[in-house]
């Protein structure tokens, strides 16, 4: 009997030991799956990573990670009707993630800036709602509580928006961090077109940013409204909260172009960065790259080599307006 026993003990701790075997393996392959689904993401291959990803979530529909990884890639190559509905995956597979429901609501926002008016305020009400969640699960997420706050700010009463609600939320995200609050006044001022209040809080925010994202977004603000100084205090307070970014490198050539100063510089940091960003939300386009190039050619009367880069800006992005009018000003459209 104790035999016997001693036999059937053993068969269960071989059978649990193979059945823990089973479900590690398949763990490590779906864990092969995700880091290789994020790889092509950060290589801005987003088709390969959506191709990766789709299949992981065929035979795993209840992994978060990769449904919002997948809902990003969809994000940046701008499907957004794809974007939502994994985003919506994602967070019912896990609501308590702050950051799915912020990525959910700017796929929604997103969806929203594309459709007609009655369908737009539908979304862009879901797009809010998204974001009010995401910040109460956690108000250090301040992407998404700076989306609240820049939704607030611009959209009408009837959309769920409002100065008044921008305002006391801005004064909440100060009491957290200095610069996020001081950014979110700018960036309020900014929808308003009220550009010198916006500047002053922007000048503010840069003094002690942390974060890349604000910093960068004031230097595509600074860029628009040809700001070398500007421009150049963003790439300072890059360099200190991202050394490396190549974000910096643009930003420098780009004051560097408008004070038409060191053209060679200039030049090279443009080619640098068009070899080593990624091509993501945040980050310049290519094409944008390429009309600076035209505009730095043009600064040394070489229509020629500026012709050649606004056509490579066109042949990236045929909706690029800066390199059609550049193109007839130079007589190549």
């Amino acid at each position: 009997m104790a035999a016997r026993l001693k036999v059937s003990v053993t068969a269960a701790i071989l059978g649990l030991l193979a059945l823990w075997a089973s479900v590690a393996s398949a763990q490590n392959v779906e864990n092969s799956a995700l880091e290789a689904g994020r790889r092509a993401y950060e290589l801005s291959d987003y088709e390969k990573a959506i191709n990766i990803l789709l299949d992981a979530a065929t035979k795993n529909p209840r992994n978060g990670e990769v449904l919002f990884l997948l809902a990003k890639s969809h994000f940046e190559l701008r499907q957004y009707d794809a974007a939502v509905a994994n985003a919506e995956r994602a967070v019912a597979v896990a609501p308590g993630n702050s950051f799915y429901h912020e990525l959910l609501g700017r796929s929604l926002g997103e969806k929203a800036s594309k459709s007609s008016w009655f369908s737009a305020l539908s979304l862009a009400r879901k797009a809010q709602q998204e974001f009010e969640t995401a910040v109460r699960l956690n108000p250090k997420n301040y992407g998404a509580f700076q989306a609240l706050i820049e939704f607030d700010c611009a959209a009408p009463g009837i959309a769920g928006g409002g100065e008044d609600k921008a305002l006391a939320k801005i004064e909440q995200l100060a009491a957290m961090d200095d610069a996020e609050g001081h950014y979110a006044a700018g960036n309020c001022r900014r929808q308003k077109k009220d550009y010198l209040a916006a500047e002053a809080e922007f000048d503010n925010a840069l003094v002690h940013a942390k974060s890349p994202e604000l910093i960068f977004d004031i230097g595509d603000y600074a860029m628009k409204r040809n700001q070398p100084q500007r421009l150049l205090a963003v790439v300072a307070a890059g360099q200190r909260a991202s050394p490396g970014d190549p974000r910096t490198k643009f930003y420098r050539a780009a004051a560097l172009i408008l004070q038409k100063q060191k053209p060679d510089e200039a030049e090279s940091l443009l080619r640098e960065y068009l070899r080593t960003a990624p091509k993501r939300t945040g980050y310049p386009r290519p094409a944008i790259a390429h009309d600076w190039l035209g505009r730095l050619f043009e600064n040394q009367n070489d229509r020629d080599a500026a012709a050649r880069e606004y056509a490579t800006s066109l042949h990236v992005d045929p909706k690029d307006k800066t390199a059609q009018d550049a193109l007839r000003r130079l007589g190549k459209a």
